[in-house]
């Protein structure tokens, strides 16, 4: 008899047993395993929350007028791309976002199955294609993590109904090409979905957005979970070609999906301040200084990303498991072995700076010490 669809074990929960070893530690556990943001979002963001006076009513799927005009505001002040406002839409938090393409897509095109994903990324990619019964198909990445477009095989191109980009990527860190990413997809017909979520912690060059190279066949996903400290409030959106987009809404509105009212306002606020996001960014970039040489200390070289808040460390003779547990037990700190992200990063960890620096500090000299 067939059972159906078992769903894996979450990455994150395989962790239990370590956390439970480094919270044994003397001084107690720090947990760098997962993305959540540890600073206070801006104190005009948690005014905002209280005075929406939307609390009453739905809200709008593709979100306000006021989110959709802040958003707008944002792309072409950080990175010079007008579009109109009707060119985006709002999420429910990225997360569920890029979970729910695939099926959407499907629905569009029912002759293409296909979903290409960098090989070592974030897992909702594949899961997603997984959930909508599609093929999961991962795309190589070069030494340098970056990703080998060239390497996407002609038949799967054929049948694929996206390519995903992630830039700067989880957990590598690494910077890609979206001009490249762009006219790739132009030339194969295929949709290339850009998730710039760690944009704002660009630290090699100007940060980008795939929409810099037009609207046609391209779609960029924003995220304000890292950059404002709104992991709670789960408010994102996404932006581009105009039939991409409206039919991607008009689905979503069948299904309900709408960020709530209050968290539509506070976005809008938070999107609409530049200012916060300079400190954020100074508080990752010293935290990252802070954790790398922690690592070099220990003997463990580990350079500093060209984007995002993640270290990605190579774990001594490529055990990653067994570095995950010294690290717990040892120095009481939890990070992800790099299999969470694909098989090719096994022999890496990933160390999200996301606790406050004191308690960063502390972490680094037990590291420091495991040397």
């Amino acid at each position: 008899m067939n059972a159906g669809f078992q769903p894996p074990p979450y990455p994150y929960d395989r962790l239990d047993p370590l956390k439970a070893l480094a919270a044994a530690h003397e001084d107690g556990l720090v947990d760098l395993s997962v993305g959540t943001p540890c600073d206070p979002p801006s104190a005009a963001v948690v005014t905002a929350l209280g005075a929406s006076g939307t609390e009453a009513g739905y809200p709008a799927s593709i979100g306000s007028a006021a989110f959709r005009v802040a958003a707008a505001g944002w792309l072409e002040r950080r990175f010079g791309v007008g579009l109109d406002p009707s060119d985006l839409a709002a999420c429910v938090g990225t997360k569920e976002f890029v979970a729910n393409v695939p099926h959407i897509l499907r629905l569009r095109d029912p002759q293409r199955d296909t979903v290409l994903y960098p090989a070592v990324s974030y897992p909702t990619y594949a899961m997603g294609a997984l959930l909508a019964g599609c093929r999961a198909v991962p795309v190589a990445v070069d030494e340098s993590w970056h990703l080998d477009i060239s390497s996407i095989d002609d038949a799967d191109a054929r049948r694929a109904l996206c390519l995903w980009v992630n830039t700067p990527a989880n957990p590598t860190g690494a910077v890609d090409d979206l001009g490249a990413a762009a006219a790739w997809g132009r030339e194969h017909g295929v949709p290339v979905f850009s998730d710039e979520c760690y944009v704002e912690f660009t630290w090699s060059g100007a940060r980008h957005t795939i929409l810099e190279h037009g609207l046609d066949g391209l779609v960029a996903v924003h995220s304000l979970s890292k950059r404002s400290n709104m992991a709670g409030l789960r408010a994102g959106f996404y932006a581009g070609d105009r039939g991409l987009v409206r039919y991607l809404a008009e689905v979503r509105k069948h299904v309900g999906l709408m960020m709530p009212g209050p968290a539509q306002l506070a976005a809008s606020v938070a999107l609409e301040d530049d200012a916060h996001l300079e400190k954020q960014r100074e508080r990752y970039r010293v935290r990252l200084g802070i954790m790398r040489e922690a690592f070099a200390e220990a003997g463990v070289d580990t350079p500093f990303p060209e984007g995002t808040f993640y270290l990605w460390v190579a774990a001594p003779e490529g055990d990653a498991w067994a570095f995950t547990e010294r690290l717990a037990k040892e120095a009481g700190v939890l990070v992800s072995p790099g299999e969470f992200y694909g098989s090719d990063g096994a022999g890496y960890v990933r160390v999200a700076v996301v606790q406050p620096t004191a308690r960063l500090e502390r972490a680094a000299d037990r590291i420091s010490a495991m040397s």
